[in-house]
């Protein structure tokens, strides 16, 4: 996507931001119809809590719309980068006051131990695991450790809801380090999901079970030429979209 493309999409987002602070339906519908897939995104994550998927859609929606009415466009950002935290912090508030998110004691235990692989890893090598390290180090699939930092994550978040001074900032400061990586995660998955089955089997394979090009090559029959020109275009997209 080129840089006129990116501003022009933006523009365009604004335009509609304005005509539905105005009372404009249309611009309101057309705003969900764009931004459908990010809130389907956030709310699959909660799946497994004992609510039906439409419920969390309609719950994700209405952080949708609160971010339309609270936005503002001298932040800077593109209004899906604004809207996740949104969407996230309606669809945490209903599951806390309902009382259904849990994490159980296994899990913790499991976070608690990936940590501290993690750190020792850090302290004898100057930087962290990659993941497939990580599973390596835990004797545990690269999925299960994913899913063990998105668990973290979600327990960190879930917990700090309770801090009445960030409630009362949220949408007024820049986020935390936490929040901001979290945000950018969910965003790339948002651009990833958009990319073909062989863009999306390329990204897979490269930076998430760590192949090289060649190797990548030989399992998807095409050249290292080809792995190596579609990888350079797929980031320089990912990098415009992610500005």
């Amino acid at each position: 996507m080129s840089s006129n493309n990116v501003v022009r999409n933006k523009e365009d987002t604004y335009d509609l931001i304005d005509r539905a602070r105005n009372g404009n339906e249309w611009a309101r519908e057309q705003l969900i119809v764009q931004n459908t897939g990010l809130v389907k995104n956030i709310a699959l994550k909660f799946m497994g809590n004992g609510y039906e998927l439409d419920d969390l859609l309609q719950i994700g929606y209405i952080g949708l719309l609160k971010a339309v009415e609270r936005f503002d466009s001298t932040y800077g950002v593109m209004f899906s980068t604004y809207a996740v935290p949104m969407i996230l912090g309606e669809i945490r508030r209903y599951l806390r006051d309902d009382g259904r998110i849990k994490v159980g004691r296994q899990v913790k235990q499991d976070i608690k131990n990936m940590k501290h692989c993690q750190e020792r890893f850090y302290n004898e090598n100057g930087r962290y695991p990659k993941v497939s390290e990580l599973a390596s180090l835990m004797e545990m699939e690269p999925e299960q450790i994913l899913n063990l930092m998105e668990a973290s994550d979600a327990l960190t978040n879930l917990e700090s809801l309770d801090d009445p001074d960030r409630q009362e900032r949220s949408g007024k400061e820049p986020y935390t380090d936490t929040e901001q990586r979290n945000i950018d995660m969910i965003h790339l998955k948002s651009i990833i999901g958009k990319l073909s089955n062989k863009e999306r089997q390329i990204i897979a394979l490269r930076y998430f079970k760590d192949m090289t090009q060649q190797q990548v090559a030989g399992l998807m029959g095409i050249s290292q030429v080809q792995v190596s020109r579609i990888e350079k275009k797929i980031l320089t997209a990912l990098r415009q979209e992610m500005k």
